[in-house]
């Protein structure tokens, strides 16, 4: 599966088709069948939707979400509209502050897992997801974007689980287009044939298998939920940092470097991960100057709704971008 995510501009009734047939287009290939790929359609044509009924347009993002065994769909809904006021009163049907039926939340609560961060009069993020039979929710949100203008992402993310151990792998392909493609895709395949070993092995077999390619940025967190520890390693400029408990801020080390090319060493740094840390990853198409603290309320909303507030405030716009938020003792 596609790991970018499609990004559909939503500015009037023919975006919101256009959105429906990305979805449904992805669900096809994560195997849904007939009966969920109507639920996908519910949801995103209702997210879309409201999105010109109630922002005056925004972005619809479709792509892969985590889960444990496999892949989902993820929904993200972004934009800079008026918010909500009361999202208990907006999630219930027959509630609506643009004179329509008031089905759309609703609707899509019960088509998808729904969680969303609002801002009255600074906008919403809203996610959905929906797995396969089988496929269990990890508390974790990726969401990738190509650069502008280019039809293929040079960044990418992958996850692998089992029982009480996560690992997680941000890669940037140096550059943009076909070639920061490749690159990143090799360094994801790697991570999926090492990713049980721990990081520091998993960078160095990433490393090797780059030596052909323009190289790439990468980090691998290795995350403990048992241990409550999160063993990192970096090569380039990938982006970490931990948001504990008492809201203070850690910033992971990443060693300089191109992996494939120039890496001097190999040293994993270790760190705590107790129950309710939040991790973020994040390729140098995000911004670097933010805080979580800045968005009051959102650590304590789902990974993804973490991921995509941040895609929508400090995506640069001239390169690729990805974020990653992983959270620390938590279900889905």
């Amino acid at each position: 599966m596609e790991v970018a995510a499609a990004l559909v501009e939503i500015h009037e009734q023919t975006d919101v088709a256009e959105a429906r047939r990305r979805a449904i287009e992805r669900g096809a290939q994560l195997g849904f069948d007939e009966q969920a790929l109507g639920r996908v359609s519910i949801a995103v044509t209702e997210a879309a939707t409201n999105l010109l009924k109630h922002a005056g347009g925004g972005n619809i993002c479709i792509g892969p979400a985590a889960g444990r065994g496999g892949f989902g769909l993820q929904l993200l809904a972004l934009d800079r509209g008026r918010g909500m006021a009361n999202v208990p009163k907006s999630l219930r049907d027959g509630y609506s502050t643009a004179g329509t039926h008031g089905t759309g939340l609703g609707a899509i609560s019960r088509a998808a897992s729904l969680d969303l961060f609002t801002v009255p009069g600074k906008g919403t993020v809203l996610a959905g997801q929906m797995f396969p039979n089988g496929v269990e929710p990890l508390a974790l949100g990726g969401v990738s974007l190509a650069m502008p203008g280019e039809s293929e992402c040079g960044d990418g993310w992958s996850v692998w689980s089992a029982g009480a151990l996560t690992s997680v792998v941000v890669a940037d392909g140096l550059g943009h287009g076909p070639s920061a493609h490749s690159a990143a895709a090799i360094a994801l395949a790697t991570f999926r044939r090492h990713a049980e070993r721990s990081a520091a092995h998993v960078v160095e077999a990433i490393h090797g298998a780059l030596r052909s390619t323009r190289g790439a940025a990468i980090a691998v967190a290795e995350l403990d939920q048992r241990q409550q520890t999160l063993h990192f390693c970096g090569i380039g400029n990938i982006g970490a940092l931990i948001v504990h408990p008492d809201g203070s801020t850690q910033h992971l080390v990443s060693l300089s470097g191109i992996a494939g090319h120039v890496m001097r060493r190999v040293q994993p740094f270790s760190y705590a991960w107790p129950r309710g840390s939040v991790l973020v990853m994040f390729s140098d198409g995000i911004g670097s100057h933010w805080s979580l603290s800045a968005y009051e309320g959102l650590s304590a909303r789902r990974a993804d709704v973490i991921a995509g507030v941040l895609m929508r405030d400090q995506r640069r716009g001239r390169d690729d971008a990805t974020v990653v938020a992983v959270k620390s003792g938590e279900e889905a």
